[in-house]
């Protein structure tokens, strides 16, 4: 049953899921902002060009006020998830542990007669055809 539950959170808490349930949420939230706009905004608009129907101020000033709180909850919407996602971030680091590179050994020397590297394993530089010997420095 560990082992059930350790895969799942593996799969539940990948990237790639958690930003498509990140962008389903934040497409809803942002639907909100579409539907309030045609809603308060561009039917009435409509509506007042073609005619159909006059508008008090009272009543515009409750369309832009519809809009305004449909964008705000759209924002809060946003901040609640990035808190989320990045406090998840944070307990998914806390449990790996940071592995150490180990330094790579090198795979080039300088040639020293002329200067450019050459591989590790070279007897001979390609570019100045010079003999090329390990010195051994004394300590």
């Amino acid at each position: 049953m560990k082992k059930f539950i350790s895969e799942f959170k593996a799969f539940a808490l990948r990237g790639n899921v958690m930003d498509m349930a990140i962008g389903v949420l934040i497409g809803g939230a942002f639907s909100g902002i579409v539907t309030s706009l045609t809603d308060n905004f561009i039917n009435p608009l409509l509506n007042f060009i073609t005619g159909a129907e006059r508008y008090s101020l009272a009543q515009v000033a409750g369309f832009g006020s519809a809009f305004v709180s449909a964008v705000v909850n759209f924002l809060i919407m946003a901040f609640v998830l990035f808190c989320l996602l990045k406090a998840m971030n944070r307990a998914m680091s806390i449990g790996q542990k940071k592995e150490e590179e180990a330094p790579k050994a090198p795979t080039t020397k300088v040639c020293p007669f002329c200067k450019t590297e050459i591989a590790i394993d070279a007897t001979r530089c390609p570019h100045c055809t010079s003999y090329v010997t390990e010195e051994k420095a004394e300590a």
